[in-house]
């Protein structure tokens, strides 16, 4: 049967279906070929398996979660993971152990049954050209109204293989063997895996009218020690008494919580980052778990999409937050509430933002136009200010390889660079005129994020820039660039910051990939934060504040510098 799988993923007939079923009884050997055809299928393109998720207990969610991580997406749910895919032309072959047995949560829900996740998520998965997988079925036929090519291990290979379930423990007790703190309140971080695996999912069919599960989700620790997908599959159905708040937040901070890597200081701070502005009881709760963190959330504005925004220069440190259709926000750093508004051009909706103050301001609009913003046209800021965007505007009449298409900016100082479409890094001064940038084309296609930082001491200015290829390069200006990109993945860039710290010069890179990559320049060395939601712009202040925004929200984080590079 394993050659038959084998024959099934390296064919090259278009006119076979897409979509292998594995079927066979309990015993019969679908994991043990599943393993084999793992274990060597790699040595050839065809045959390469790109994902692979066992279904056991998975909603649809919690289905794309994992398969979105591992196709390098992150987690993402079905319809954007869907949107991922069809974008992504690369063959992809899908491995689905234990199909059979996917679904979890209350019997009212959509989500709990094999058959729905089929509908909602992988029926349309596989309609993509690019697309194959190979589900195992056991004995049942989920897929019997679909076209499927069929692999079948028949039944178990002798009697008695099939072994009777074991009988299900009561709540009841399953909750009195959970470990004690000292003040007598649960201990979920020392409760047994399988107890805290299986927990939730009896407390929904105990008969106490939803007492057990309400004492579940009220307690913070089960929620950051609990299974992700059992809270997920119970929070999406109605029937479920939960605390006020809590689908919102676990809705933020689930895809995150559900990859296992993830320690248990990195799921409160999590938590604590997705409560924040929603439940004041719970992320107050968090906090002293969170604080022991690498990193700490301070404020958060669930809920608020940005564009764009940007760190102003001053003592203040005010934000400077454009929101989807262009209006220009100013909010304090400390607290993210908003402070003032300024005018906004007409029909600019900006990406990026640079300037020397409020008053000063570079714009860089979605079209790939630069605008100057300055309340007095014959001040000398709206000279130089000016005179930069005309000068890109005059090269995007030459080639549309000039567009310029990422602006950032050096709080610290002046400075302001600019990525255009072929790939080169202009650096200009906001502070004085200069006829012509220092340009140098640090890579072969589009930059997506541009920043650069101002060491006085040291007399030294670092410009780093991101592409369309997924690599980031740094470029001291008077020194030619680095002949091999300081870190590359198989991923984009979505916004860079850079700040001196005490700790020494820190670069932070967002991913689309739900991460955000710490990099102390000096040293080389490298942490990675989890996100919440998509980042399309960032700004980090010399003492350790990252501020992430994007079409999801707007929140900081406070690193905790000597924890990071102790």
């Amino acid at each position: 049967m394993g050659r038959a799988l084998l024959d099934w993923t390296a064919t090259t007939d278009d006119s076979l279906p897409r979509l292998c079923l594995l079927r066979g009884g309990r015993a019969s050997g679908k994991s043990y070929v599943l393993a084999w055809f793992l274990a060597g299928s790699a040595g050839h393109p065809r045959t390469a398996a790109h994902a692979a998720v066992p279904s056991d207990g998975l909603t649809a969610d919690a289905l794309a979660w994992e398969m979105g991580r591992q196709l390098g997406y992150g987690p993402l749910p079905p319809h954007r993971l869907l949107n991922r895919v069809a974008a992504d032309q690369r063959p992809l072959l899908l491995l689905l152990p234990d199909f059979h047995l996917a679904g979890r949560g209350h019997a009212d829900q959509q989500s709990v049954a094999p058959q729905e996740i089929l509908d909602e998520f992988l029926f349309p998965l596989v309609q993509f050209p690019h697309v194959r997988a190979v589900v195992e079925a056991g004995s049942t036929d989920i897929l019997s109204t679909s076209d499927h090519h069929v692999i079948d291990l028949g039944e178990a290979p002798f009697p008695g293989a099939a072994r009777p379930s074991p009988a299900v423990p009561d709540f009841a007790s399953l909750f009195a063997g959970v470990p004690r703190t000292a003040d007598g309140r649960p201990d979920w971080s020392r409760a047994p895996r399988t107890v805290r695996k299986v927990i939730l999912d009896i407390a929904l069919h105990t008969d106490d009218d939803g007492a057990a599960v309400r004492a579940l989700l009220a307690d913070p620790g089960f929620l950051v020690h609990g299974p992700t997908t059992g809270i997920t599959a119970a929070l999406h159905s109605a029937a479920t008494p939960a605390p006020p708040g809590l689908r919102a937040i676990w809705d933020r901070a689930a895809p995150q919580l559900s990859d296992v890597d993830h320690s248990d200081n990195e799921r409160g701070a999590l938590l604590h980052a997705a409560s924040l502005g929603t439940s004041t009881t719970l992320s107050e709760y968090l906090r002293p778990l969170a604080e022991r963190h690498r990193w700490t959330a301070t404020w958060a504005q669930h809920g608020v999409p940005a564009a764009t925004h940007s760190q102003l220069p001053g003592n203040d440190g005010r934000l400077l937050v454009s929101d989807p259709l262009g209006r220009l926000h100013t909010h304090d750093p400390a607290t993210g509430h908003r402070t003032g508004m300024l005018p906004s051009p007409p029909a600019i909706r900006p990406t990026g933002i640079a300037g020397s103050g409020t008053d000063a301001l570079l714009l860089l609009d979605e079209t790939g136009l630069l605008h100057p913003l300055t309340p007095d046209e014959e001040s000398m800021a709206a000279t130089v200010l000016g005179h930069i965007a005309s000068h890109h505007s005059h090269a995007l009449l030459t080639s549309d390889t000039h567009r310029p298409t990422a602006l950032g900016s050096c709080p610290q100082s002046s400075l302001v660079a600019i990525g255009d479409a072929s790939g080169a890094v202009h650096l200009w001064s906001l502070a004085e005129y200069r006829p012509t940038p220092r340009t140098c084309r640090l890579h072969t296609v589009p930059v997506t994020a541009v920043t650069c930082l101002r060491l006085p001491g040291e007399g030294l200015t670092f410009t780093i820039s991101a592409a369309f290829d997924g690599s980031i390069r740094l470029w001291e200006p008077s020194q030619r660039p680095m002949e091999s990109p300081v870190d590359q993945r198989p991923a984009l860039v979505t916004a860079l910051a850079a700040a001196g710290t005490p700790v020494g010069p820190l670069l932070a890179a967002a991913w689309n990939d739900s991460e955000i990559h710490l990099w102390h320049i000096l040293s080389g060395k490298v942490h990675i934060l989890p996100t919440l939601y998509r980042c399309s712009a960032l700004a980090l202040t010399p003492t350790g504040q990252l501020t992430v925004s994007g079409p999801d929200g707007f929140h900081a984080i406070q690193l905790n510098l000597d924890r990071l590079w102790a």
